[in-house]
């Protein structure tokens, strides 16, 4: 069974160690893969969410997280009253705001 197994690998022999500099780069790597690829982009949306609910106001078209449009009538706090269609009013957090709509966007629809 020699041609399977090396015989140095077969009698357990020391097996040679990495240098402990090399599995401190390449964690500082996967680490810096993570920051580039994953946490860096998330924190750049969600600024720029948090910056879009903070900018909202009254008469602002909106489309919310679950699809519905609507134009904003009332803030208060972090909720907020989104007109659906003629005297139908519903209340909603200020975080299930999606997007807001270039003005005119609900008419043209």
């Amino acid at each position: 069974m020699e041609f399977l197994i090396s015989s140095a690998h077969a009698q357990g022999g020391a097996q040679p160690q990495g240098s402990p500099m090399v599995s401190l780069i390449f964690m500082l790597g996967l680490f810096a893969f993570f920051w580039l690829i994953i946490i860096r982009p998330q924190r750049k949306r969600q600024k720029e969410h948090e910056a879009l609910v903070t900018n909202l106001a009254k008469g602002d078209e909106v489309v919310m997280t679950s699809g519905l449009l609507g134009k904003v009538t009332k803030i208060d706090g972090d909720y907020l009253v989104v007109q659906a269609a003629e005297g139908i009013e519903l209340k909603f957090q200020k975080v299930a705001v999606h997007a807001v709509l270039p003005k005119g966007t609900l008419k043209a629809i």
